[in-house]
């Protein structure tokens, strides 16, 4: 190789060089190091909140949804036991998942056993026990499914799913419950309006988004 060749080779590598080291350099300099906290907060922003998806929805469909579609209890637990197809009153989230229903009845309320009081309701199939759940636990996705309205493909994941029928469950602990005295229940007439997921055809759990006690 001639020496101006060599020369101009060497010339390229060097210029060649200086580009990668001011792109290294720029890189570097637009580049922000964050804190363990800030890439925390980083990461959580944008997520989905459950909380938000719950408030945003109980009020304005969930509680209306189960109102407007609520069968008395007596009478589809009986066309239930008759064979009556489910989804012709309530809803499942998936085809291995058990029937979720909007219910209304009323009844006697028994002694309060922890977080659920027995009702007497007249009309209910012999050897069904009836229940709602008063808290401070409550159990189950009824209130999430009980409508149909919310589906598992609008959440990225079954975490997601779950976190919001959590989070409707706390909104009844706080805008249906709060009201209600467990010890004064014994012996007194309520109405109440509510889900129950059929996992036993023998035991009725309620979860209510209406709880009146008649005076």
């Amino acid at each position: 190789m001639s020496i101006p060749a060599l020369r101009s080779k060497t010339i390229r590598r060097g210029v060649s060089a200086f580009v990668a080291l001011v792109i290294v350099v720029a890189a570097v300099a637009s580049t922000k190091v964050l804190s363990a906290d800030e890439a925390n907060a980083a990461a959580q922003a944008g997520s989905f909140e459950p909380a938000a998806f719950a408030a945003e929805h109980f009020t304005a469909d969930i509680v209306p949804g189960i109102e407007d579609n609520a069968t008395d209890l007596a009478t589809l637990l009986t066309d239930l036991a008759g064979g009556a197809e489910e989804a012709d009153f309530g809803h499942s989230v998936g085809s291995a998942s058990s029937y979720s229903y909007p219910v209304t009845f009323t009844g006697v309320a028994g002694e309060p056993n922890g977080s659920v009081v027995p009702v007497t309701v007249d009309g209910v199939p012999a050897g069904t026990a009836i229940q709602v759940q008063i808290g401070p636990a409550l159990n189950g996705t009824a209130i999430r499914d009980a409508t149909g309205t919310v589906e598992f493909n609008g959440f990225s994941n079954q975490l997601e799913f779950q976190q919001v029928a959590t989070e409707f469950n706390n909104l009844v602990k706080t805008d249906v419950l709060a009201a209600v005295t467990p010890a004064t229940l014994n012996g007194q007439t309520i109405t109440v309006t509510g889900a129950f997921t059929r996992v036993n055809p023998a035991l009725v759990s309620v979860v209510p988004i209406a709880f009146e006690v008649q005076q």
